[in-house]
């Protein structure tokens, strides 16, 4: 039975970060985040960003970077703050239609484990195993 359900599909998606959830104030959110592989996305205090080859996640699409400016946004539901950013410019992640870009990822979920904030967005077609999108910063 189970190697039949695994033929049509996985049994489950790749899980979120280590951390619990967390509403945080936007002074929190309003710093640097740095992503694995060194891309880093600066939140300033007064809605603005700096992304420099950060790693975002566009629905059903692989692991992206994105540099750039733009706005931001907090939201939140009672449990876990939500993070939203708006480019100042299109990105093209789809070579075929480049005039197809995009402006808005996916949004980041906070969550702190210890000292350290996260933010982050999984990535991808949930039945494959790419890694999440995660970016850190030291809790205050």
């Amino acid at each position: 039975m189970a190697l039949a359900m695994t033929a049509c599909g996985r049994l489950t998606v790749m899980p979120p970060p280590e951390g619990e959830r967390v509403v945080l104030m936007p002074s929190e959110l309003a710093t640097r985040w740095t992503d694995a592989d060194g891309g880093t996305l600066t939140l300033k205090q007064d809605g603005t960003f700096i992304a420099d080859k950060v790693c975002v996640a566009v629905s059903w699409y692989d692991s992206l970077t994105w540099s750039g400016t733009g706005t931001w946004e907090q939201g939140s539901n009672k449990k876990q703050s939500l993070v939203g950013v708006t480019f100042d410019a299109a990105h093209s992640f789809d070579t075929y239609h480049p005039e197809k870009g995009e402006r808005r990822p996916d949004s980041y979920a906070a969550l702190r484990k210890g000292k350290v904030l996260k933010l982050w967005a999984a990535i991808g077609d949930p039945d494959n195993d790419y890694p999440n999108c995660v970016l850190t910063s030291p809790a205050s």
